[in-house]
C-alpha cells in the first residue's frame, strides 16, 4: 500500500512539473531595451532596488551575451530581427533610416505614403518588414483573437515589434509629444486617445519637466573617471524645435512607456481571456546628448537606476493582473551602444579622420575619367555608396565591371579597411565577411559597394561637426534574460544570436515560428 501511494505520489509529482513546465503564458511581455548593456547591470547594482533588474538577474534564465550578425545593428534593425528571427537580408529593414529610390533623401525605413498618421504626418506602415514576426504568428494562431499592443519612443520600434496584424502601436511624436500610430491599425483604442487628451501627457507637461538626480550623488560611483561629480539639472522648455527629441534619451521616456504598458494591461485586460495576449515595450538605456562628462556620466547611472524602478512596477503589474507564472516576460538589449567619446585634445592617437564628403567627391571624378562626365554617385550614407543605377543601364556599362573598379579605387583611401560590392555578396565566394555584410544586405534597400573602415579613425561629417563618429569593433555586451512561465532560473555563458529569440518565444506559445526563422530554439527553454 505505501508503495502504491508512493508511486502515486510520485507520478502526481511529475504530472504536475511537466504541466507546469508546458503551460501556455496567457501573457507574454516582450521588453526591448535600446543600447542596454549587460556590464551596466553589474556596475550600477548598488543603486537598483529588489524588484527589478535584481530580480530579473536572480530568478530568470539569463544570457550573458546575445550577438546580431549582421554589421551595425540599430534600434530598427535590431528589433526587426527580435521580432522575426532572421537577419535584414530577409526582413529587410537595414536600419533606422533608408535612401530614397526617388530622390536619394534621407526617410524613414518605414514611410508607406498609403497610409496616414494619426497625432503625427510621418505616413508609416509595417510592410517594409518583409516576413512574419512572433506577434504576427501569434494574431494567425488565435484567428486575430489575441490582442498585441506595442509602445515605444519611436515609430521603428513600435511597428518592428508590433508587426502586420498588431492591435495597436504608438511612439512618441518628435514635435507633439503625444502617443501616434498609423491607419494601417484600423482599430480604435480609447485609453490612448484618453491620455493624449489628459495632463498627464507629454505635450501638456513638457515646459515643467526637470531632470536631476533621484540619488545622493554620491550613490552614483561606477565609474572613477567621471569629471564632472555634481548635480546636473536639464530642462526642456527652452528647446522648442527638440524639447521632445531630447526628452526621449532621458528617464521620462522610459516611464511614458512604463504607464502606457501598465495602462494597456489594466485597460484592455490583457491576459484574461482564453487566448494569450502579447505587450512589446521598448525603453531606453543610451547616453544623454547634454551630459555634461559623455564619456562616463551621472546621467548614464540616473537613467539606469530609474529604469529598474520602471522594470519593477510593471513586473508587479503583470504579476497583479495575471501571475508571475502565467505570463513570460522577455528583455533583450538592441547590441549596440552610442559612447558618444569625448578625447582629449592634446591626445595623439591611431587613425586619421575619414571625410565621407570628399571620398563620394574623388570617386566621382574617378569615374568620370573612365566612364564620361556624369554624376555616377548618387549618396554616400552609413558607409555605403549609392549609385545611378539607371544610368548605369542606359549607358550599357558592365555593372558587375563598375563596382569591382570603384571598389579598387576605394580600398586605397587611407582609413578604407575593405570594400564589398553588392555583387560578391550576392554571387560571390563566401567568406565570414562578405557573409556578415551579406546578412545585413536587402535588394533595393542598401548600397551598390560596403565601406569597412579601420577601427580608431574617425568618420567627419558637417551633419555634427562638434562630435564625430569614431570607428569601434568592439562588442557590447548584450544580454538576454527570459522570466517567468514557470522557467528555472539560470545563467547561461555560452554566445547566443539574437534569431534565436523568436522560435523560442513562440515555442512557449504553441505556435509556429515567424515564416523566415530558421535558428534553433534555446534549449533552455524547451
Amino acid at each position: 500500500m505505501i508503495r502504491f501511494l508512493s508511486s502515486i505520489l510520485a507520478l502526481f509529482s511529475v504530472t504536475t512539473i511537466y504541466a507546469q513546465q508546458n503551460t501556455v503564458p496567457k501573457l507574454v511581455v516582450g521588453i526591448t531595451i535600446d543600447q542596454l548593456r549587460g556590464d551596466y547591470l553589474n556596475h550600477f547594482k548598488s543603486t537598483f532596488g529588489e524588484k527589478g533588474f535584481k530580480r530579473l538577474l536572480s530568478e530568470g534564465v539569463v544570457y550573458n551575451q546575445m550577438t546580431y550578425n549582421f554589421p551595425v545593428p540599430d534600434k530598427a534593425s535590431a528589433i526587426a530581427t527580435i521580432y522575426t528571427g532572421t537577419v535584414p537580408f530577409y526582413h529587410g529593414i537595414v536600419h533606422d533610416k533608408k535612401i530614397s529610390n526617388q530622390d536619394y533623401s534621407e526617410i524613414s525605413s518605414f514611410s508607406d505614403d498609403k497610409f496616414m498618421g494619426n497625432f503625427t504626418t510621418e505616413k508609416l506602415s509595417p510592410l517594409p518588414i518583409k516576413v512574419s514576426t512572433i506577434t504576427d504568428e501569434l494574431k494567425i494562431a488565435s484567428n486575430g483573437k489575441s490582442d498585441v499592443f506595442a509602445f515605444a519612443p519611436d515609430a521603428s520600434q513600435a511597428l518592428s515589434s508590433a508587426g502586420h496584424a498588431a492591435s495597436g502601436a504608438f511612439w512618441i511624436e518628435d514635435f507633439s509629444g503625444r502617443w501616434a500610430t498609423t491607419t494601417f491599425y484600423t482599430t480604435h483604442h480609447p485609453f490612448v486617445d484618453q491620455y493624449n487628451r489628459s495632463n498627464q501627457s507629454l505635450n501638456t507637461k513638457i515646459n515643467s519637466l526637470i531632470w536631476k538626480p533621484k540619488l545622493a550623488l554620491d550613490s552614483y560611483t561606477a565609474f572613477p573617471y567621471t569629471q564632472n561629480l555634481v548635480n546636473f539639472q536639464h530642462g526642456f522648455a527652452a528647446n522648442k524645435t527638440s524639447n521632445f527629441k531630447l526628452l526621449k534619451q532621458t528617464p521620462f521616456i522610459n516611464e511614458e512607456v512604463r504607464t502606457m504598458g501598465v495602462n494597456a494591461i489594466e485597460s484592455v485586460s490583457l491576459g484574461k481571456r482564453n487566448y494569450p495576449d502579447f505587450l512589446a515595450l521598448t525603453f531606453y538605456a543610451g547616453n544623454f546628448d547634454n551630459a555634461l562628462d559623455k564619456n562616463y556620466s551621472i546621467e548614464i547611472q540616473d537613467i539606469y537606476h530609474r529604469l529598474d524602478q520602471d522594470i519593477a512596477e510593471l513586473i508587479d503589474a503583470v504579476d497583479k493582473a495575471v501571475g508571475i507564472q502565467n505570463a513570460l516576460i522577455f528583455v533583450v538589449s538592441t547590441g549596440f551602444y552610442n559612447e558618444q567619446e569625448v578625447y582629449p585634445k592634446d591626445a595623439r592617437l591611431s587613425g586619421g579622420d575619414f571625410r565621407p564628403d570628399r571620398c563620394e567627391a574623388l570617386l566621382n571624378m574617378y569615374l568620370m575619367a573612365i566612364y564620361g562626365r556624369e554624376n555616377w554617385v548618387k549618396k554616400y550614407y552609413n558607409e555605403q555608396i549609392y549609385f545611378d543605377r539607371k544610368l548605369i543601364e542606359e549607358k550599357k556599362i558592365d555593372y558587375r565591371e563598375f563596382q569591382e573598379k570603384a571598389a579598387d579605387f576605394l580600398i586605397q583611401f587611407s582609413g578604407v579597411q575593405d570594400v564589398i560590392t553588392s555583387y560578391q555578396m550576392l554571387h560571390g565566394a563566401y567568406n565570414e565577411a562578405i557573409q556578415l555584410f551579406k546578412n545585413g544586405f536587402h535588394r533595393g534597400v542598401t548600397g551598390d559597394l560596403f565601406i569597412e573602415l579601420q577601427p580608431g579613425w574617425r568618420i567627419v561629417t558637417d551633419k555634427n561637426p562638434t562630435n564625430h563618429e569614431r570607428v569601434r569593433s568592439n562588442a557590447v555586451t548584450a544580454p538576454a534574460i527570459f522570466f517567468g512561465n514557470h522557467l528555472k532560473p539560470q545563467k547561461v555563458e555560452r554566445i547566443i544570436d539574437a534569431t534565436e529569440i523568436a522560435p523560442s518565444v513562440t515555442h512557449r506559445l504553441r505556435i509556429r515560428a515567424p515564416n523566415a526563422s530558421q535558428t534553433p530554439i534555446l534549449k533552455e527553454l524547451l
